[in-house]
């Protein structure tokens, strides 16, 4: 079984890398103002321009560390990692299995159900906390559509259906999910969800979290060898 370690998050945009023994130093106008063991580490993503030293790059490589370029502003520019490694037969299963609708629906719908069920947990946890300042019974409304869409995608035999669910769900979820917003409320305001580009702050807020959440995702797949450009939910639609 893999460890789990730790991702690195650089976000000072004047910030350089470098390998200071076995640790990443961060660099800014030529002081070190931190270290971090890459024994500990599995990603490491920088925000900014200033970049980081052969030196870490290539003992990013050998460990298996990936290391991910952003700018400041969010927007992924390209990352560093070494060799491809794993089970070339694992690869072929995948790309075998993402040409089936039904394969795909099977692996898919087990990720749809993961995130209804949280969705639903998120949904209980604000009822039962904050049962004052928001509509709990929209909430329970909702919650119950989502226990009911649970079900549904169990017995789910195709892809056109399962994304049906899902964004139906997903609109379910975000239309009551300014209510979730507990603070700055004159600052945070949540109307709808968009993007490429967010027009509001909570929405820029969104898409960078699922930035970071798929540079994860995506070290994840490739440490056990899996393609991350090859899913199961979206028909290899690009950016999907």
């Amino acid at each position: 079984m893999k460890e789990m370690l730790n991702t690195l998050y650089v976000t000072l945009p004047e910030s350089y890398l470098s390998l200071d023994g076995g640790n990443v130093a961060v660099i800014v106008n030529h002081k070190s103002i931190g270290k971090v063991p890459l024994l500990n580490l599995e990603g490491i993503v920088t925000f900014g321009r200033s970049g980081a030293s052969p030196a870490l790059m290539q003992d990013c490589m050998a460990r298996g560390i990936h290391l991910s370029f952003l700018t400041p502003n969010g927007k992924f520019m390209g990352r560093v990692e070494g060799a491809v490694t794993g089970n070339v037969l694992l690869r072929k299963k995948q790309y075998k299995v993402s040409e089936e609708d039904y394969g795909s629906c099977i692996i898919a719908r087990n990720f749809i159900i993961g995130k209804l069920y949280n969705s639903r947990w998120q949904f209980e946890r604000s009822t039962r906390d904050h049962a004052m300042i928001i509509d709990v019974q929209k909430f329970k409304e909702i919650s119950g559509k989502m226990k009911q869409a649970i079900s549904s995608v169990r017995t789910v035999s195709n892809l056109e259906t399962l994304r049906g669910i899902e964004g139906n769900m997903a609109a379910e979820y975000f239309s009551i999910f300014d209510q979730m917003i507990l603070q700055q409320k004159d600052v945070f305001k949540f109307s709808g969800r968009n993007r490429r580009p967010p027009r509001d702050r909570v929405n820029a807020l969104l898409s960078f979290t699922y930035t970071l959440l798929s540079h994860d995702v995506t070290s994840a797949l490739e440490t056990v060898g899996l393609d991350p450009y090859v899913g199961f939910m979206h028909d290899g639609l690009h950016c999907r």
